[in-house]
């Protein structure tokens, strides 16, 4: 799809970066700077007391990025580990370093016990359930965690960063099962397996995606495990890493689908008559809300020279005249709903970032060398605007529904035929694939239900308000995923019902809407008899593996358009 989305030239959402648009306007994917790395894993991204940002963030976790670590962060962590041993040999416990953890804090630990209770701390969170967390949300997760410890601020040896960066860099994965984080006291048991991982315990993919003992494949790269000490475990366990990685992927995946879902509701205008005449730059100024007019922009590029919008233009002479007052909401009003969507990502972009420059442990070594213990861990910030989001992503599919639907019904349809079938009562045209949407919004409004609200009581009362952030990134994952399917139906039905209205009015589409139309065409026949319309959505999915194996790396990447839990269609 990246010639249609050069020529359609809708922007991104630019809420934490210069997005250059829509490359593929099927796949929610990263969009590529000029004279940036191409993110094929060749990419190397610095560590140090510095923020990452999303990018870098995407660039790891996805795209198989190599890291290191400045030379000065690890210099910092070797003087703040110096505080961590003097307080370790201190007759006053210390929470974290001669104690036990949670509801047992006050059980003082002998010296010889220390590295058992670091084991055994990881061990026993190590207690995730559920289906395998995708690559990329693993990577993320150690990744953040491999950054806290660059700040300083934890007392963590620099060989448990180092060891953290080899395992990365080796694109050895932990296994690590979904359920298992309350979003408070950090992500528990994922962090716990990322862990035990790095001690040459567990189980582990390599780069190829072959599973085996984690002592087997940290032997196989050359990495030596890590045998814990003081605080080192709680150090490893404790932040709020899997959901921040999950947001930051989201974000990226939603940058590029909201400027798709422009493209798609801009060839739904067209295509069902609409007007072009509310997008207008001058009336979106007089309600500030920086996101709508961003969409409005895109609506107008998209649309800009059609002859089929011009067809029906009220002319200063009285031709074309139009006897619609007013275009149904889900065509006039989608700046509106799409410009809330990129307000409210922005909104969570300001709080992702806001994140990535903290340095998230319990206890934490500050900056004149106290050791302090904190709630910092809590994930409820994040927790919110990953709800928040999953909101957004829910009405954007339904509005995007509402404009399928009106393309099926003959009486709002604007004389296109019933269902766009090509002989109706033989043919069902795409009334099932409407089916397929609104079973997928109804699932997107209950994962819309916010995770954060709740609050289950742990560690025998001592954890007891925790904040989910963890399931609300889970709901949000499956929430994009219904996003990208939702919005594809609309894209190949406004494609075929604008190839009706085209060949009814003997008059071209706007060169936007003309080029994606064509590039559809590659892989999706155009208006005809009843074809099998599951293939349809398979050849996309085909196209862009394609693609990624022609950037070099095929197999490291994960495919977008997949389902969240990996499973293949």
């Amino acid at each position: 799809m990246r010639r249609a989305a050069r020529a359609a030239g809708t922007s991104g959402t630019s809420i934490h970066r210069q997005s250059s648009g829509i490359s593929d306007t099927l796949c929610p994917v990263p969009a590529t700077h000029d004279g940036a790395a191409q993110f094929t894993g060749l990419m190397q991204i610095a560590l140090g007391r510095r923020p990452l940002t999303i990018d870098e963030v995407v660039a790891v976790a996805r795209h198989d990025a190599t890291v290191v670590i400045d030379t000065e962060a690890l210099a910092a962590m070797a003087a703040t580990r110096a505080i961590v041993e003097g307080l370790a040999d201190d007759t006053e416990p210390h929470y974290g370093i001669s104690t036990g953890f949670g509801a047992l804090a006050t059980t003082h630990i002998p010296v010889e016990k220390r590295a058992e209770l670091q084991r055994s701390l990881v061990r026993s969170h190590a207690a995730s359930s559920g289906p395998e967390v995708e690559r990329e949300v693993v990577r993320g997760t150690m990744l953040l965690r491999l950054q806290t410890l660059t700040t300083a601020r934890t007392g963590a040896r620099p060989i448990v960063a180092e060891t953290y960066a080899a395992v990365l860099n080796a694109g050895l994965t932990p296994i690590v099962g979904e359920y298992g984080s309350l979003g408070c006291s950090g992500d528990l048991a994922p962090l716990a397996h990322c862990a035990l991982a790095v001690m040459g315990e567990g189980t582990v993919r390599d780069a190829r995606g072959a599973l085996m003992p984690a002592a087997q494949a940290l032997a196989a790269a050359g990495i030596e495990p890590v045998a814990l000490r003081e605080k080192e475990g709680l150090v490893l366990i404790n932040g709020t890493d899997g959901m921040l990685g999950m947001l930051a992927l989201a974000l990226t995946d939603l940058d590029r689908l909201v400027a798709t879902a422009d493209l798609a509701a801009g060839l739904s205008v067209e295509a069902l008559l609409g007007t072009d005449r509310p997008f207008a730059a001058d009336l979106l100024a007089l309600r500030a809300h920086p996101g709508q007019a961003t969409s409005a922009e895109d609506l107008r590029r998209v649309l800009s020279g059609s002859a089929v919008v011009a067809s029906h233009r009220p002319g200063d002479d009285g031709t074309h005249d139009c006897t619609r007052v007013q275009d149904a909401y889900s065509l006039r009003c989608a700046p509106q709903v799409h410009g809330a969507v990129r307000d409210t990502m922005a909104h969570a972009a300001a709080v992702a970032n806001r994140e990535l420059a903290s340095a998230i442990d319990n206890p934490v070594v500050t900056l004149d060398g106290r050791v302090e213990s904190n709630g910092s861990f809590l994930g409820a910030p994040l927790g919110y605007v990953l709800d928040f989001l999953a909101i957004a992503v829910a009405d954007l599919a339904s509005m995007s529904e509402r404009r399928t639907d009106r393309f099926l019904d003959a009486s709002r349809s604007q004389g296109l035929p019933p269902f766009l079938a090509h002989d109706p009562g033989v043919d069902s045209g795409h009334m099932i694939a409407q089916y397929t949407q609104a079973g997928i919004v109804s699932e997107l409004k209950r994962l819309a239900v916010p995770a954060s609200v709740d609050s289950i009581p742990s560690s025998a009362m001592h954890e007891d308000h925790v904040a989910m952030g963890c399931s609300a990134a889970r709901k949000l994952r499956r929430a994009i995923d219904g996003l990208t399917r939702v919005v594809a139906i609309e894209l190949l039905t406004a494609a075929r019902g604008l190839d009706l209205r085209c060949a009814a009015l003997g008059v071209a589409s706007a060169p936007a809407t003309a080029a994606v139309v064509a590039a559809l065409r590659e892989h999706v026949d155009g208006p005809g008899p009843d074809r099998y319309l599951a293939p349809r959505d398979r050849a996309r999915r085909a196209a862009h593996r394609r693609r990624h194996a022609a950037r070099g790396r095929p197999g490291r990447h994960r495919d977008p358009l997949d389902p969240p839990t990996g499973e293949q269609p």
